[in-house]
């Protein structure tokens, strides 16, 4: 009997221990790929209070029927982004596969027709800028700190073949949420990285926008999901790699690496930030220097 495609993929699933017919979760869609699966998983969440879905990637490593367990980059997005933007166009998934690495992408913020929304690509769905909104009417969904820091490791770690190792990373609104999740909580990361991320988002249009809608004008709120204030009082110093083109048409307005770089100087907080001649804030970018990122995470999670 010949194996199709749709057969091979409800085997995999089933020997990593997803269940297509789950009555909390739902495989919404799944494809083949360099020898492992991508799935996207839907699930009610409580911290958002809408339906979320989850990007996947497990690694050939993970579908086998003897239990096996991989580490885990939970990738953040940016702007406009959702689950997909990563896993189709960032090139990680040959590596990721090759190292035995599994990759989780979140949606950037809560959706749905009773989700609050904005007519800016800023703010509202697409826009959730990796914090807990206080601010009317933002406050019962805009709950991405916690989702990110809490409900999604909860959730992952039951249904997915993960271990308890984790490292995190993202590109610009997600590169402000790699850096501010894993300084606040070094804990539940192994490494961290970012692509263009908003460094210092108290002091520039983006974040300021963000912040004064979702967290109100109190500038100590601001504070508390801001990398570069955060640096200061750093409980840990988790390895941290950062790649910012130089060619980056957001970086003088938005970005603020170089101030970051110097909070890192001042705090001896030791990181890697390199800038890349040439290149600009897209997926182009971040398919250059991909590769190395995964390997920056699989030294630390004992891949390497």
């Amino acid at each position: 009997m010949t194996t199709t495609h749709n057969d091979f993929i409800a085997e995999a699933l089933h020997c990593a221990g997803l269940d297509l017919n789950s009555s909390t979760y739902e495989v919404v869609s799944s494809n083949r790929s360099f020898g492992g699966v991508h799935c996207r998983i839907k699930h009610v969440a409580k911290t958002t209070h809408c339906d979320m879905i989850i990007g996947v990637y497990l690694p050939p490593s993970v579908l086998t029927d003897d239990n096996s367990k991989a580490p885990a980059l939970y990738w953040l997005s940016g702007l406009t982004c959702t689950d997909q933007n990563f896993l189709q166009k960032a090139g990680a998934i040959q590596k990721a596969s090759e190292l035995g690495l599994v990759l989780i992408c979140p949606d950037t913020s809560p959706r749905g027709e009773n989700v609050a929304n904005d007519d800016g690509y800023d703010l509202g769905q697409g826009a959730g800028f990796y914090l807990d909104a206080t601010q009317e009417p933002w406050a019962k969904n805009y709950h991405m700190y916690s989702y990110v820091t809490e409900e999604l490791i909860e959730i992952c770690q039951e249904i997915l073949p993960i271990s308890n190792k984790r490292s995190i990373s993202g590109h610009s609104m997600g590169g402000h949420g790699a850096l501010t999740v894993a300084l606040k909580n070094p804990e539940k990361y192994q490494s961290v990285s970012a692509f263009s991320p908003l460094c210092n988002p108290s002091n520039v249009p983006w974040g300021q926008k963000a912040f004064n809608n979702y967290l109100g004008d109190n500038k100590l709120d601001w504070e508390k999901y801001d990398a570069t204030q955060l640096l200061e009082n750093a409980l840990e110093r988790l390895p941290l790699l950062i790649d910012q083109g130089k060619d980056d048409e957001f970086l003088q307005e938005h970005l603020s690496t170089e101030v970051f770089a110097q909070a890192c100087n001042q705090h001896n907080h030791p990181a890697t930030i390199r800038m890349q001649t040439g290149y600009d804030h897209s997926y182009f970018f971040i398919a250059s220097f991909i590769d190395e990122h995964l390997e920056h995470h699989a030294k630390a999670l004992n891949l390497l």
